[in-house]
């Protein structure tokens, strides 16, 4: 009875056996199935339904006119489009290349086991990007206002007339990368902070035993070590710049003539005239745009090493 019996049992064990791995090969694929799905329904499916509202002349209501790459073909062929690609690459401009020689000037003092409270410049130093911009924003507006601004009132104290900063188009663009400064290069600041904490100290006490200055340690050590965290900024702050719309919209509103209108700020305009076959292809001409920069400055990177 035994012997008849154990032949019985052995489908039952192969097939427990079977369930069980098949739980353990499947248990990492359910674990991330709820971020699968959320980012299905909330990334790639609107993804998609821009991609194709792009090929689309649709103002939010009714049946959308197929209109193929025309979207496009005006995008490419408007002066407005282009003008405010330039503006954004003004900003650019203006806002990159200072940051990043202020971050780096700054995280090596607060990389300096000589500075006193270190911890407390650290957070005086990121205050600025966790501020709510909206609200640095106005207080902008309030600063540098051409007739009651405490900035021209400074001025006017040494004799220099009333400059007005946000209402003439030379002086528009660098009062809005100064305040993308001011609240954004504590960030870099950090970021490269971090990078510098993980050089080994060793290599600067090597180049004082052969009487490098610090300036030389600098350019020498610090600067090649932090090149991919430099490039990783610059990637960052370029998606910043080209995405820039809450800065415009409140200090200037794209003004004066256009001058401040940014890429981000445009493709707002579109959306608001309800244009959205048009701001949805708008929009994927940035993403092309801005993957272009950032895979131009990767293999930048990649070239140099």
């Amino acid at each position: 009875m035994t012997t008849s019996a154990l032949p019985s049992a052995l489908p039952q064990r192969v097939r427990r056996f079977g369930a069980a791995k098949l739980r353990r090969r499947s248990a990492p694929y359910l674990f991330v199935l709820p971020f699968l799905v959320i980012f299905a329904a909330f990334s790639v499916y609107p993804l998609i339904f821009t991609a194709r509202l792009s090929f689309t002349n649709w103002r939010g209501a009714g049946a959308a006119e197929w209109v193929g790459w025309g979207n496009y073909a005006y995008l490419l062929t408007s002066e407005a489009f282009w003008n405010s690609l330039g503006n954004s690459a003004l900003l650019w401009l203006l806002i990159v290349p200072v940051q990043l020689v202020l971050g780096v000037v700054v995280a090596v003092l607060l990389n300096s086991a000589k500075l006193r409270l270190r911890g407390l410049y650290r957070v005086a130093f990121i205050v600025p990007f966790v501020t709510p911009l909206v609200a640095v924003a106005q207080i902008w507006v309030v600063l540098f206002d051409q007739q009651y601004g405490a900035v021209n009132a400074l001025l006017g104290a040494f004799g220099i007339p009333d400059i007005g900063w946000l209402t003439t188009s030379a002086w528009a663009k660098p009062t809005l990368a100064l305040l993308f400064l001011w609240k954004t290069t504590g960030f870099i600041v950090i970021i490269l902070l971090s990078g510098l904490q993980s050089i080994d100290q060793s290599m600067y006490e090597a180049a004082e035993l052969d009487g490098a200055s610090r300036l030389r340690q600098l350019w020498s050590i610090t600067v090649p070590l932090l090149r991919r965290t430099i490039m990783f900024a610059v990637v960052l702050q370029t998606l910043a710049v080209f995405q820039m719309f809450a800065e415009p919209f409140v200090v200037t509103q794209g003004g004066p003539y256009n001058s401040t209108t940014t890429a981000g700020y445009y493709l707002y305009n579109h959306i608001t005239r309800g244009d959205l076959g048009t701001g949805a292809a708008n929009s994927f001409l940035l993403v092309i745009l801005v993957m272009v920069l950032s895979l131009f400055f990767v293999r930048m990177l990649r070239a140099k090493d």
